[in-house]
C-alpha cells in the first residue's frame, strides 16, 4: 500500500493531523508518502482499532477525466 499525502482528499484537514502517516513522518520533512506491506497494514489497523495509534485516514482524490 502506498499512502501519498498529495493524493489524499484529507490533506491539510483536521483528519490529516490525526492520521498514522502524520504520526510516522516527521513534520516539515520532505517525505510525504509511506509504503507499507499487507502485514504492516493489518497490524496498524488492529493497533488503531485498539486505540494505540491513529487510523490510516487516506482517502484517494477522485481523478479528473
Amino acid at each position: 500500500m502506498l499512502i501519498d499525502c498529495s493524493d489524499c482528499q484529507m490533506q491539510h484537514t483536521s483528519h490529516c493531523r490525526d492520521c498514522i502517516v502524520t504520526a510516522l513522518i516527521e513534520p516539515g520533512s520532505e517525505c510525504d508518502a509511506v509504503v507499507i506491506d499487507a502485514d504492516e497494514e493489518r497490524a496498524l489497523r488492529e493497533m488503531a482499532r485498539q486505540g494505540l495509534v491513529p487510523e490510516i485516514r487516506m482517502r484517494r482524490r477522485p481523478h479528473s477525466a
